[in-house]
């Protein structure tokens, strides 16, 4: 991973979003030697939110499970059953 010091990205942000635009690397900005923050591609970054949010559907599901807040398929066909009556 790149790191660059946050006064570079000011003085060669272009430059450092060319870079990043082509590596798809991602680039940690530090700010008086410490981590300040990452610049990502706008696409990794669209891909890493899709993919939260995914994770996030699976972990509600297994904590629905785990509090037996779920049904089974059967239960499920039953209940849509009557719905589309």
């Amino acid at each position: 991973m790149k790191v660059e010091l946050v006064t570079t990205l000011k003085r060669q942000a272009t430059t450092i979003l060319a870079d990043l635009h082509k590596s798809k690397e991602p680039v940690l900005i530090t700010e008086h030697g410490l981590p300040s923050a990452y610049l990502v591609d706008v696409g990794d970054f669209e891909f890493m939110q899709k993919r939260m949010r995914m994770l996030e559907g699976i972990a509600r599901g297994e904590r629905a499970v785990l509090e037996h807040k779920a049904c089974t398929q059967e239960e499920a066909k039953e209940s849509m059953r009557k719905w589309l009556k």
